[in-house]
């Protein structure tokens, strides 16, 4: 099934908006406070509702974080992470290994890939000392 090329909401055009607009990643409480001042706002239910359309249209991408917090992209950053499993810190990794990844046609089962995403998990420095305390 292709994706679907139908032209977004204003609602959705107005949560792709603030997600362009801003330089990090926002959760979906994030969002609806960025738009409860404006002429835009709408309930949390249709923040979430309208934010998984998008994904399923290919336009953001949405990573969870060790606690089970949701952030999202639009999917033209191509952004990937190293996070801590136990004190949650994210850090951004420059360079995308899996860009230029190429899957044989046997493989990808006919599968359209629309973007996707890479993050690694393990301990960061600070939390790696710790545990050398203990």
């Amino acid at each position: 099934m292709p994706v679907d090329q139908r032209q977004p909401t204003l609602r959705q055009n107005q949560l792709l908006k603030e997600l362009r607009g801003c330089c990090d990643e926002m959760s979906g409480q994030q969002l609806y406070r960025a738009l409860q001042d404006s002429p835009y706002a709408m309930g949390l239910a249709t923040v979430y509702r309208n934010l998984r359309q998008l994904q399923q249209r290919g336009l953001v991408r949405c990573r969870h974080l060790p606690t089970g917090e949701a952030l999202y992209a639009p999917v033209e950053r191509d952004l990937h992470h190293l996070t801590c499993v136990d004190c949650g810190k994210t850090l951004p990794i420059e360079h995308c290994p899996l860009h230029n990844l190429n899957i044989p046609q046997e493989q990808s089962h006919n599968f359209q890939l629309i973007f996707h995403t890479l993050e690694f998990f393990g301990h960061c420095e600070s939390c790696q000392k710790d545990q050398s305390l203990t």
